[in-house]
């Protein structure tokens, strides 16, 4: 089986893969489901915060638990380990728990590591791993030319093209970070729930707050969309993935497919690039 470890600023995203078709959670029934191969093997998935001066043993711990409550087995049952991570110190220490717990060394996303993704920016050493994870899943899915949307600590927006590029992107602070500094500016306005607003014009503090979070990044998703979408040309299809995509993608005219498991499928298929 498989490990596919997705490490972002905020939390990290971990997949166990098998080689057997085993189907998780279906997003919502208005998004088209044509992408079931991001989730074919998907036996299950595990989302942990990000903290930095975790140690190798502390992630060999938690992984171990993981798998042991599902019933796997941590020796014997795990025979190849992905990572893509944007966070340096919790990379070197997962690299150190596979090394060390495994035997074997994983396969990291990063330069020289074969992922069949030319990359047309300035400087492909920037280009976050997690985003040309993202952009191999969508090539094999849907093909291009696309957008792809991930909705994190920042919200990316990556243009792939038609010959399967990854042209670019647009990078906007996060939801759960724009509303932090908010909170930290505004002393009279509190940390809510990011839930469901009940309408756009909020009767009391909570409700404005979330009607202006949610539609608020709503139609900035629009917007930037529709701008790349004319400058990639054609008609590209729109993805999201992240966190809080299903919270933001019903409330966009633009996003076609909600792709939860997108990074991770994107993980396995830089895996078998480099068997």
């Amino acid at each position: 089986m498989l490990l596919a470890i997705d490490i972002g600023n905020t939390q990290t995203v971990i997949g166990l893969f098998s080689d057997r078709d085993s189907r998780v959670e279906e997003a919502p029934a208005a998004y088209e489901r044509r992408s079931s191969r991001c989730e074919q093997g998907l036996l299950d998935h595990w989302r942990i915060a990000t903290k930095a001066e975790r140690t190798a043993d502390e992630h060999a711990l938690v992984v171990q638990e993981f798998l042991g409550f599902h019933g796997y087995s941590f020796d014997d049952e795990i025979d190849g380990i992905v990572i893509s991570s944007v966070v340096p110190r919790a990379l070197a220490a997962f690299r150190e728990m596979v090394e060390r717990y495994f035997g074997f060394r994983p396969v990291v996303l990063e330069p020289g590591v074969r992922t069949g993704m030319a990359v047309l920016t300035d400087n492909p050493r920037e280009v976050g791993a997690d985003r040309i994870a993202n952009a191999v899943a969508t090539i094999d899915v849907f093909g291009g030319p696309a957008v792809v949307i991930d909705f994190g600590t920042a919200t990316t927006y990556d243009a792939v093209s038609a010959r399967g590029e990854l042209l670019g992107c647009a990078i906007a602070p996060g939801i759960d970070i724009s509303l932090d500094a908010l909170y930290q500016r505004a002393d009279a306005l509190r940390r809510i729930e990011l839930a469901e607003p009940r309408n756009v014009i909020g009767r009391n503090t909570v409700d404005a707050l979330q009607a202006g979070a949610v539609f608020g990044f709503a139609g900035q998703v629009d917007g930037i969309t529709d701008r790349m979408c004319d400058e990639i040309g054609g008609s590209p299809t729109v993805i999201a993935t992240g966190g809080l995509a299903p919270l933001i993608a019903p409330h966009t005219r633009c996003i076609e497919h909600l792709e939860p498991w997108l990074t991770l499928h994107g993980l396995r298929l830089v895996w078998e690039k480099n068997q």
